[in-house]
């Protein structure tokens, strides 16, 4: 418990939640200053009860497409609300490209690896050299012999939650949360 109340930022998503929420004669701009501090929260936006009304109540405006609340206090800053529906796996990076259907994301290694050698073929004629499996196939010399490598290429994972919003304390940091 020594330790709990001796953290920097045990006033801050503890104790200032529940004094926002319990005044009852609230300013306009309390719902977004008490949004924004729980979900400044390393916990989770809802890990307190207290914080359960008022970031629920914001899921359903941001649904309708209203903007982020404001909050006036200093110190507190709130990104608009961003939208990332792929991400990719460690050591790969997200890729946005034009296709023939619109536009495509594909994650691409951000290292070179081995593949197949049909994907560094000679044929010179052939125009695709991969596409779709790997980015960039060529022979290259590893340790005294050829080797195809390239950088693989995967699909992304689709975000369950794609919509976010990156959320300031001054002192504190920016945490993104998403929703």
């Amino acid at each position: 418990m020594k330790n709990l109340l001796l953290n920097p930022l045990f006033p801050v998503c503890c104790i200032l939640p529940l004094y926002l929420i319990s005044v009852s004669h609230a300013r306009a701009d309390v719902w977004g200053c008490q949004v924004l501090l729980c979900l400044s929260n390393p916990g989770g936006p809802t890990e307190f009860a207290e914080c359960r009304p008022p970031v629920e109540k914001l899921w359903r405006h941001l649904a309708k497409g209203h903007s982020f609340p404001t909050c006036s206090g200093v110190g507190f800053h709130s990104s608009r609300p961003g939208y990332e529906p792929y991400y990719c796996d460690d050591g790969y990076k997200l890729v946005g490209s034009y296709g023939p259907h619109g536009q495509e994301a594909t994650c691409v290694s951000q290292s070179l690896q081995e593949v197949s050698g049909a994907l560094c073929s000679f044929d010179r004629d052939r125009g695709d050299r991969g596409s779709g499996v790997a980015a960039s196939p060529r022979w290259q010399r590893v340790n005294g012999r050829f080797q195809c490598m390239a950088y693989p290429i995967t699909r992304p994972n689709v975000r369950s939650q794609p919509h976010y919003v990156d959320v300031t304390i001054d002192g504190s940091g920016t945490h993104r949360v998403w929703y």
